[in-house]
């Protein structure tokens, strides 16, 4: 099989990676690599990616199905060495000679402990992209302090206090969810790297961190900080500034979105597919800054009519009549999207013992590659025997 014919992007058929990662965001970087055609080689500890057991680690058992690991992990050759063995370390080292990029979210002073400096590494191999993803940032005083993804994206980046509710407790977000906008940061860099190193076969180091990518997707509420000295926080639901981008919810408890970011143009079609086009008059619907003034009594007027229909109905007439909305789906609905399924949405692993959500980038004419989630340690003799063989 030719490169082109082969599974993935042709231009990453040649593409090795080494992932040195432990739970979700670098192994989340390594793992669209993966399934766009490069060679990722997971090096796990003789105890393994403690990924592999989250849910006997929350005292839900060992027995579950993982589909978290295998979101992250699918599409990889794994293998074992005991990194603090000096004849794995060295195995580990020849690795690193033939991979194009490294990926690892140890904290800095365990790379360094196994003389895996950033800076170092690349001396050692000059072609290397090594990608470090951390909590906190490779330099700086706590740089080494520990944390997932709630305590540096979330908690220290300002996002969970912008999201607060009304009584000021801050937002407690679901799993993963830093670490894979993290991941697609560090993915980006990466990518960057390489198409230098195609062009110069030097490397260089590559940074993310979840502080940053924590602080960049709060960069509008922090850029009104930096420039006012203060910034305003988010509104409970009845006096949101923007009533229709606002949630309500029908006569059959579903919730939905408005999604009419620019009211004036917006409104129109609202208060007809509501029935209630004699409200264009009414001076609280009169403009923008108007229906922004009176947002309270606007949201307990709509709140009052949306809860007197189903939400099939109201689908029905907000499309006919032009209204801009979305509906606010439950996972369970989520995972019967239609039009989701209609854009390959979801990705069978293991031979469709496990239903998987797919990375968010598909590529015209790309052929799929077979989704696996690898034993550990299962490609170890494997890939040492290629090592031999070079």
């Amino acid at each position: 099989m030719t490169a082109a014919e082969a599974p993935g992007l042709s231009s990453f058929a040649d593409l090795r990676v080494i992932e040195l990662g432990v739970w979700v965001a670098a192994p989340s970087t390594a793992a669209l690599l993966a399934d766009w055609g490069a060679d990722v080689i997971k090096v796990e500890a003789p105890t393994g990616d403690p990924m592999r057991n989250v849910f006997g680690s929350l005292g839900i058992g060992d027995e579950m199905p993982n589909p978290a690991f295998a979101l992250d992990n699918r599409g990889k050759r794994s293998v074992v060495l005991d990194l603090r063995d000096p004849d794995s370390r060295q195995r580990f080292e020849d690795l690193l000679a033939g991979a194009d990029v490294f990926i690892s979210n140890l904290r800095p002073d365990a790379l360094d402990a196994l003389g895996l400096e950033p800076e170092a590494t690349v001396e050692r191999h000059p072609h290397l992209v090594y990608c470090s993803v951390s909590g906190y940032g490779l330099h700086g005083p706590e740089r080494n302090r520990p944390t997932y993804d709630i305590g540096a994206f979330w908690a220290r980046s300002g996002l969970a206090m912008q999201m607060a509710d009304a009584d000021g407790n801050p937002l407690n977000a679901r799993g993963g969810i830093g670490d894979h906008i993290t991941g697609l940061a560090a993915l980006s860099g990466v990518l960057a790297a390489v198409m230098e190193q195609r062009h110069t076969g030097k490397g260089r180091v590559v940074e993310a961190s979840l502080l940053r990518t924590g602080t960049f997707v709060l960069g509008w509420d922090l850029g009104l900080q930096t420039t006012l000295g203060k910034v305003a926080k988010a509104e409970p639901r009845h006096r949101n500034q923007a009533p229709l981008m606002n949630p309500y919810k029908t006569s059959d408890d579903q919730w939905f979105f408005f999604t009419g970011l620019e009211a004036a143009r917006h409104l129109p079609a609202v208060l007809r597919a509501l029935g209630r086009p004699e409200l264009a008059d009414d001076e609280r619907f009169a403009s923008a800054g108007a229906v922004r003034r009176n947002r309270t009594e606007v949201i307990a007027l709509l709140d009052e009519i949306i809860a007197t229909r189903p939400f099939a109905e109201w689908a029905e007439v907000f499309d006919r009549e032009g209204v801009w909305w979305a509906p606010a789906h439950t996972p369970a609905q989520v995972v019967e999207d239609p039009q989701l399924l209609a854009n390959d949405g979801f990705i069978d692993v293991d031979g469709g013992a496990l239903r998987s959500v797919n990375g968010p980038i598909t590529f015209s004419g790309m052929i799929k590659r077979e989704a696996r989630v690898p034993g550990l340690g299962q490609h170890t003799d494997e890939v040492l025997a290629e090592l031999d063989e070079r």
